[in-house]
């Protein structure tokens, strides 16, 4: 009798998980965290229309979703002023990664990436057979000017560019990106990874031709519109790249609630104005909280904070491991030198009350 015959390609990848969710965590200690503040959920939750839409849907759950995401996409292409054949919907930039990946990479292809920048990209990339090349932060920013030249070094056929960053929390000027797009080499896709663009100024934002066939756009309805947990995201690019995700994609990938949900979310403004004031207050309250501490903060244009605990990454891994053995969910970048960091991700008064509480704990631990 014998197993299943794996691929020579799943042979020689680990079994690994790019995220230990809180979940896990919570299993592992015994008891559950107090405060959450490690995944850059939008704790402050969705609109009231869109919970409101998805318990409607509930009934309607035994139907699958509409493997098109009709009036999702069209009511998209009408706030964004491009038409529909312009955007594919997928299961959070998460999956939209995994095709796009699965589109361009194959076994031996080269792609781009930065040094410590979202591991879930490079966890595909892997996984179709590419062959990852990595250039590092430049002052805690991806650096575009590398990343393209390394691109044109290595042949790439993909760069992979988050703006705002993740897990920094820095972005570039759009104008910047704007004068970049020249420098990407023949043959090669600049993905652009905007789910944290709800938190940016506007001036952050470039004015790209959505038919620009060099680039492609990723944003998601996991952030400002604190829908993670319902797994929507959709990308922006020239037609016959969007079309060409239905050779690949899981048509009926998306769930019937989560899409009424979206769609309920999209038109609520209000609530989502609310919400980057929400936001913003937390920022600054953990600000506050760090230099009280005798930290720094980096600028965030994010749901979140870099924290920069002043010394190198094993201090910071200390602080990280008091914090969470105390009951606070937190994060930190995985490469230095911004591994001397941790991330916050913004909450609510009583998680940033329980922040200003243990930090100093924390750091007294770490310092011992």
């Amino acid at each position: 009798m014998t197993g299943p015959r794996y691929t020579p390609l799943a042979q020689s990848l680990p079994a690994t998980v790019p995220f230990v969710g809180p979940e896990e965590q919570e299993r592992r200690r015994g008891a559950p965290f107090d405060a959450r503040l490690g995944a850059n959920e939008n704790v402050f939750g969705p609109s009231p229309a869109a919970i409101a839409a998805m318990q409607a849907a509930a009934g309607d759950i035994w139907m699958y979703g509409d493997p098109a995401s009709h009036d999702l996409r069209h009511a998209l292409a009408a706030k964004l002023g491009i038409t529909p054949g312009h955007i594919v919907v997928g299961e959070g930039i998460d999956g939209l990664l995994g095709y796009l990946v699965r589109l361009l990479v194959g076994a031996g292809d080269h792609v781009v990436t930065s040094d410590g920048a979202y591991p879930t990209f490079n966890y595909h990339v892997s996984g179709f057979g590419g062959v990852l090349h990595k250039v590092p932060y430049r002052d805690d920013h991806e650096d575009l000017t590398a990343l393209c030249a390394k691109a044109a070094e290595v042949d790439a056929k993909l760069i992979y560019f988050a703006n705002p960053d993740n897990p920094m929390g820095t972005w570039h000027d759009g104008a910047m990106i704007e004068a970049a797009l020249g420098d990407i080499p023949d043959g090669c896709l600049l993905l652009l990874d905007e789910a944290y663009v709800e938190f940016a100024p506007e001036t952050a934002v470039p004015q790209i031709d959505v038919n620009d066939p060099r680039v492609i756009r990723m944003r998601t309805f996991s952030k400002g519109y604190g829908m993670a947990g319902a797994r929507v995201g959709y990308a922006m690019g020239a037609p016959d790249l969007i079309t060409s995700f239905d050779k690949i994609r899981n048509h009926f990938g998306m769930n019937r609630a989560a899409q009424a949900g979206a769609l309920a979310a999209l038109h609520d403004d209000d609530w989502l104005a609310n919400i980057r004031t929400r936001v913003a207050a937390s920022r600054e309250e953990i600000t506050r909280i760090a230099v009280a501490n005798g930290l720094s903060a980096l600028p965030s244009a994010t749901n979140f904070v870099a924290v920069d605990c002043g010394q190198d990454g094993d201090f910071a891994r200390k602080v990280l491991g008091a914090l969470v053995a105390r009951g606070l969910f937190i994060r930190m970048p995985f490469v230095a030198p911004q591994d001397r960091c941790v991330r916050i991700s913004c909450g609510r008064a009583e998680d940033m009350a329980l922040l200003a509480e243990l930090l100093p704990e924390a750091l007294a631990q770490a310092r011992a």
